[in-house]
């Protein structure tokens, strides 16, 4: 199979780990980068030992040379730059958040299915390696059918130290952190009809939200609670685990602190250690996100080459977009909000 050639655009904090995840795909590689800070730009290129720089992404695709884009940038210049890919039939990978708006986010994936090009959004969650194993548990029909739900992911690490933009916006936790927890429980348990979200502050320094707590109510007739919390101090900081408890007709599956994954039925308890590898160049605690920044990136690979779907595309992370935006609106409205009725 011919590798792939990609462009990455965006070399700023969270970039790192996705050039890193490319040098270890199998089938493809980064041959240019895109960033307007020259100085970002020379430490990324040199790092990597990236040849083709440009600090002007009209300039990029003008030149071509390259299979795929990967968009790391900051929300704000998705929509244009995913539309730049699908005026150049460019398959595309966009950064989360998708967009700045549900609009803006249907814009895109229309102007990629009109052009006939893939688009994926870079929602690594779900590939996580404790998220997969639970996903092979259900999918292993031990517990039965699920009925209960929750996905909580609650710390007091310092997010703003490595990232102090996420301090500034009137929008924080559940467009950060719990567009991620969201998407897992659509994963795990199926698309939603309705929720209903409460939010608060706690840390004064910040603008936005730090706190939500958010009701699911699943098509498949399950209920389950996203639960995200950076102003939660605890003996042991559990930053970035996403801990999971699943109750089902048959059996529960219960994902906690440490990697530990319970599974218990009519026929007993089964515990597993379902850590994520820690990756050559990774660091812990970041070594789950940074293998799941991997797994994706060659999913991605994998599908393009096969001219596949992928499982997080542009148009399946518009049921995630909304459910973030539904969470806002439910949490300023303190009212349930009608998923259907949001996406139309």
């Amino acid at each position: 199979m011919m590798e792939l050639r990609g462009a990455l655009i965006g070399c700023g904090f969270f970039a790192i780990n996705q050039m890193h995840g490319w040098n270890d795909v199998s089938g493809a590689k980064i041959v240019a980068i895109c960033d307007r800070d020259p100085k970002r730009l020379r430490i990324v290129g040199d790092h990597f030992s990236i040849e083709r720089r440009y600090t002007d992404a009209g300039a990029l695709f003008a030149d071509g040379g390259f299979d795929f884009v990967d968009i790391a940038t900051t929300v704000g210049s998705h929509r244009a730059l995913v539309e730049m890919a699908a005026a150049h039939k460019v398959p595309a990978i966009c950064q989360k958040p998708f967009a700045k708006t549900l609009s803006d986010a249907q814009a895109m994936v229309k102007a990629c299915r009109d052009a006939g090009v893939p688009l994926m959004v870079h929602e690594n969650f779900r590939w996580q390696t404790p998220i997969q194993a639970v996903r092979a548990v259900l999918d292993s029909g031990v517990i039965g059918t699920p009925f209960w739900g929750r996905l909580s992911f609650r710390s007091g690490y310092d997010v703003f130290s490595g990232q102090p933009y996420l301090a500034e916006g009137e929008r924080f936790i559940i467009e950060d952190l719990g567009i991620h927890t969201l998407d897992i429980a659509r994963f795990l348990l199926g698309d939603v009809k309705s929720l209903t979200a409460r939010t608060k502050r706690v840390n004064p320094r910040i603008r936005g939200e730090d706190v939500a707590t958010i009701l699911l109510d699943h098509e498949s007739g399950v209920t389950s609670i996203v639960d995200v919390s950076y102003a939660t101090k605890l003996s042991t900081e559990p930053f970035p685990e996403t801990l999971v408890e699943i109750d089902g007709s048959e059996g529960t599956i219960r994902l906690s602190q440490g990697y530990r994954l319970e599974v218990t039925n009519g026929v007993g308890t089964e515990i597993k250690d379902v850590s994520p590898k820690l990756l050559s160049w990774a660091s812990r605690p970041w070594h789950n996100i940074q293998e799941s920044v991997y797994a994706i990136q060659q999913h991605w690979t994998d599908r393009l080459a096969s001219r596949e779907e992928t499982s997080t595309s542009g148009a399946d992370n518009l049921k995630t977009f909304a459910l973030v935006e539904a969470a806002y609106e439910s949490a300023a409205t303190g009212k349930t909000v009608d998923l259907g009725a949001l996406l139309g």
